[in-house]
């Protein structure tokens, strides 16, 4: 076996060169923001939040950047369904996208309502991007204090 005198500022064979380091550190770096064309398009949905009180329900979703005229609530056979687009906020005329974790398109959700709401008397209200559902209960419903007799 020959001995081979290693020369690391040299030597490309086994290690690269230190010369190189630079060069690898640029190349990673630009090669950092590039978007992987095979990854899959993430559909979203927006975060819900269903809660019962004594007379009422709330539904409560998350619209984070969407205006009203961009969301749709309705009605059907008691499945309240919510939907809507939520659009790019930007052009991509004369910029270069470096990261991009928000998500836009499409979206829906479906809540099946219970038989006790008063499907008549639904309130939507928008504010600070969520929109909040209220869904009256029917007076039957609703619980009831019994007073108790002594006798």
């Amino acid at each position: 076996m020959a001995l081979v005198r290693w020369e690391p500022f040299r030597s490309r064979d086994v290690f690269p060169s230190l010369f190189d380091l630079p060069r690898s550190m640029d190349h990673l770096f630009e090669n950092f923001f590039e978007r992987d064309e095979d990854l899959p398009v993430v559909k979203w949905s927006p975060r819900a939040e269903v809660t019962e009180l004594d007379d009422h329900f709330e539904v409560s979703a998350e619209l984070p950047g969407m205006k009203r005229d961009d969301i749709k609530v309705e009605l059907n056979e008691r499945i309240l369904t919510i939907s809507g687009e939520k659009q790019t906020e930007h052009e991509k005329k004369d910029r270069s996208i470096h990261l991009c974790e928000r998500v836009y398109g499409s979206f829906h959700r479906s809540f099946r309502l219970p038989s006790q709401v008063k499907v008549d008397k639904i309130n939507a209200e928008f504010k600070n991007g969520v929109l909040k559902l209220n869904l009256p209960k029917v007076e039957e419903a609703k619980p009831k204090q019994i007073a108790i007799k002594v006798d």
